[in-house]
């Protein structure tokens, strides 16, 4: 906590640049930057769990690993995203979507708690009994408000998940989105799966004959009662046969880190995010169309569902102002040679600029490139974006947490 607060005074006295990084996880680079001082949380790990709560707090440099880690032994989770190495602070503070997104909420509707240092280089906590006009914006609004150094959030009982991917080949993903898009809104909160296109890696467990294939899938997530798993999965598996099938039992940690080896640090990340309210055939046609072209095998498209619990906060209930969206989409263009930038960036510009006249206009702000401009934060907060720059006003006047999806003080 020390050396936070004597890295923020010393920023803020000698005029410089300041960014914060926990996971390292954020496309845009916004975790660092140049000509200026990081603060890296990294090294502030630790995770207490209070089972009768019941509650885990951490630090905020644990990523979701280290969360599922502390959570597991007792029989609980709370929701977190879809990468174990996931940094807990930037995705909490954006909104937190994942896995147990329709059965428990965002992870800011978890968020009981969070200890902050100021941009004067005070320190207060921040729940809805104090300080809750901070806490309300912490819920959503990105790093703009504070260091956040530790978090409690509410436990869930979750062990065991019955999960992971289904596969189809490409030239069914007409078929596959339709049916996903019909789905999803009618099935249990217990029930999340994610769409994506994707290529098949190169590597075990993936069966030879499907190495480097572009493919379109659903990653899902079963949280209910493990007696009632395979009944619920009878309509999935009926509507048609996939080409690969690697949905069974699994412990929570084991789904939370499943694609974590897919994505190693130091690759090159470019993306783009919609909200998506309806998804037409005339949309379904247009994410095909980009789908079949994905530019690198690392490069991929997701659609979250985040409908479920999430949906059934009030949109003023925390800085998220899409509650009433069915899905947060990301584009992705992903590789680790620097040769192939021009590529991933023209693929992803492409494909949204195809799809987001069918979008419902904002996206998960975790989604955001620090190149979108002012005009697409604001469309991202809607009628929330007022009260969050009047709070961004009361603690951090001069805006000098500015390395984010930024939210200028009113």
């Amino acid at each position: 906590m020390a050396d936070v607060i004597n890295s923020v005074n010393f920023a803020r006295e000698n005029g410089l640049l300041l960014s914060i990084r926990s996971g390292g996880h954020n496309a845009g680079g916004l975790g660092i930057c140049d000509d200026g001082l990081v603060i890296d949380l990294s090294p502030v790990k630790y995770t207490r769990v209070d089972p009768a709560a019941p509650t885990v707090t951490v630090g905020g440099g644990c990523t979701w690993g280290d969360v599922d880690h502390a959570t597991h032994v007792f029989g609980m989770a709370t929701p977190s995203g879809i990468v174990s190495t996931t940094g807990v602070g930037g995705l909490t503070l954006g909104g937190g979507v994942g896995h147990l997104t329709r059965k428990c909420g965002l992870s800011i509707d978890n968020l009981l708690s969070a200890d902050v240092v100021l941009a004067n280089g005070n320190f207060v906590k921040a729940s809805a009994d104090e300080n809750s006009d901070l806490f309300w914006a912490l819920r959503g609004g990105g790093g703009n408000f504070g260091v956040v150094t530790s978090f409690t959030f509410k436990l869930h009982p979750i062990d065991m998940i019955y999960g992971g991917p289904m596969l189809y080949e490409l030239g069914e993903a007409a078929d596959v989105m339709k049916w996903y898009r019909d789905f999803i809104p009618g099935a249990p909160d217990d029930l999340n799966g994610f769409f994506a296109f994707l290529t098949v890696p190169p590597a075990p467990p993936f069966p030879e004959h499907l190495h480097m294939k572009k493919m379109c899938g659903i990653v899902w997530a079963y949280a209910g009662s493990q007696e009632k798993a395979e009944e619920t999965f009878k309509p999935i598996r009926a509507f048609k046969k996939p080409a690969l099938d690697f949905v069974g039992p699994l412990p929570q940690p084991a789904l939370q880190s499943m694609f974590d080896a897919l994505y190693p640090p130091g690759l090159q990340w470019y993306w783009r995010a919609n909200f998506v309210n309806e998804l037409s055939d005339d949309a379904i046609e247009q994410n095909i169309r980009f789908g079949e072209k994905l530019p690198t095998m690392h490069s991929t498209m997701h659609m979250y569902p985040v409908d479920g619990a999430a949906s059934r906060v009030a949109k003023n209930d925390t800085a998220w102002d899409y509650r009433d969206a069915k899905w947060a989409q990301v584009i992705v263009g992903v590789d680790p040679d620097p040769a192939n930038k021009d590529k991933i960036v023209s693929w992803t510009k492409s494909y949204y600029d195809a799809v987001h006249p069918y979008s419902a206009g904002g996206a998960y702000v975790n989604f955001l490139m620090g190149d979108e401009g002012e005009e697409r934060v604001k469309k991202t907060y809607g009628g929330n974006y007022e009260r969050l720059a009047a709070i961004k006003k009361k603690y951090d006047p001069d805006n000098f947490f500015r390395v984010n999806q930024n939210i200028k003080p009113s």
